[in-house]
């Protein structure tokens, strides 16, 4: 039996090359988890609403105090310090800032009304004045042809008023010197009566009935708009000695109205003030004043104080809402963790790192964060609209708190959403792959 040999096969030793390894895109970008954010909040309202709650609550409450202390500054800073830099008033008895009853019932027994002697006193002897005025001020009825106006602010003044107030004239002028020592029957009118009476005709030179009283228009006031939902236009300027003569000087409380003579000596001249008035009164170095002083900047310093307390309550309330509203957050995103683990494992073995899946749920919590800050910025808007509409609180949004109030929510969604992030994020593929 012949055998034969078997022919030589020759065998590729070459080893075959391994499939590429799967480059991984992380599929959680930016948008991708921003997107599925958005989908959990449709999935579940009910759930995302009481999650949102919190981020809600902190960013209207803020935005609306902000919005209130806002107005209150403008309103401040445009109506209560139309006196100027260089501007003061002296009354019978003010209490800025810290209100006391007590303080209060003595200064009301303690302190005399104001007198036009005084006036005229402090007037021919003060060397840091550039003027001094004096003016009272009642409601009155105001008609004119049979038609009438009530609920009008009479406003008995000196010649000097109208300059030291800022009140600038339309139409006409103001009176002078001489028509306020004569009792002259002339006044000026406000924007709202002369819209009431003479829209369509020239009111200079028209009489008015004031209480029965007879006056002549020499002029109209520029508009002044309103404050705290009261119209500053609605008033009737006379001289104030035709005041005295139909209404009497006993019953009659008055003010004086001061410019010093530049603002550089607005506290020399309120000290000179001060001086003159106490010596007219012949008070003694151990008497306490019987009278108060103020200008735009004592004003202003009270309201700072009352606003530097009214934030600090505002952001302690914001606080606990923020903090309130994080810790809802970062329990729900647990049980997003929890609910998604194994589509984590599917992600890490397809090659996703561990910061790309910290990256996703970060930026899910951020999300959320900043969508209920959204919504708060809305209703703050809304809520600051109404105030503002219904009643005669100032109310102005301005745009930083926006800002503020989104950053604050986009920053708590970051800081809350850290946790489970990392948890989500240390997750071991395998046994996240074997969770059902």
């Amino acid at each position: 039996m012949k055998l034969h040999p078997i022919p030589s096969r020759s065998f590729d030793t070459a080893v075959p090359e391994a499939p590429a390894k799967h480059s991984y895109r992380p599929t959680a970008s930016f948008w991708e988890s921003a997107r599925i954010a958005l989908d959990s909040l449709r999935k579940s309202k009910l759930r995302s609403f009481l999650t949102l709650l919190g981020i809600i609550l902190a960013t209207t409450t803020l935005i609306v105090v902000v919005s209130f202390v806002n107005g209150m500054n403008l309103y401040i800073a445009n109506k209560l310090s139309d006196m100027g830099s260089d501007g003061f008033r002296v009354v019978r008895m003010a209490l800025i800032g810290n209100w006391d009853p007590k303080t209060y019932i003595e200064m009301e027994r303690r302190n005399p009304k104001i007198h036009p002697d005084e006036w005229e006193f402090i007037r021919d002897h003060a060397q840091l004045l550039s003027a001094i005025g004096m003016e009272t001020d009642r409601e009155v009825t105001i008609s004119y042809k049979g038609d009438t106006m009530q609920q009008v602010d009479l406003n008995g003044i000196t010649a000097e008023i109208p300059a030291i107030s800022n009140i600038e004239m339309s139409l006409g002028r103001a009176f002078t010197e001489t028509e306020v020592r004569r009792h002259a029957p002339v006044a000026f009118i406000g924007q709202d009566v002369n819209a009431k009476f003479f829209s369509d005709v020239d009111p200079i030179g028209k009489n008015i009935l004031v209480d029965g009283v007879q006056y002549e228009i020499i002029g109209v006031a520029k508009a002044k708009g309103s404050v705290f939902g009261q119209s500053q236009d609605k008033f009737v300027a006379i001289p104030i000695y035709s005041y005295f003569k139909t209404y009497g000087l006993m019953h009659t409380d008055m003010d004086l109205f001061a410019k010093a003579a530049d603002s550089t000596h607005l506290e020399e001249a309120k000290n000179e003030v001060r001086m003159l008035l106490r010596s007219y009164r012949h008070l003694t170095p151990r008497d306490d004043d019987t009278f108060s002083i103020f200008g735009s900047d004592t004003l202003s310093n009270a309201w700072q104080n009352l606003t530097g307390a009214i934030t600090g309550m505002a952001f302690a309330v914001v606080s606990v809402f923020l903090v309130v509203g994080g810790i809802v957050i970062m329990n729900i995103m647990l049980a997003v963790v929890t609910e998604r683990t194994r589509e984590i494992g599917i992600r890490k073995s397809l090659g996703a790192r561990r910061q790309d899946i910290l990256n996703q749920f970060l930026v899910e919590s951020a999300v959320l964060a900043i969508i209920g800050g959204l919504i708060g910025v809305a209703v703050a808007f809304l809520a600051t609209l109404v105030v503002r509409n219904a009643t005669p609180l100032p109310m102005e949004m301005p745009l930083a708190s926006v800002a503020l109030g989104v950053g604050l929510s986009a920053t708590v969604g970051l800081f809350f959403g850290i946790y489970p992030a990392r948890q989500a994020a240390k997750l071991d593929p395998i046994v996240a792959l074997q969770s059902d």
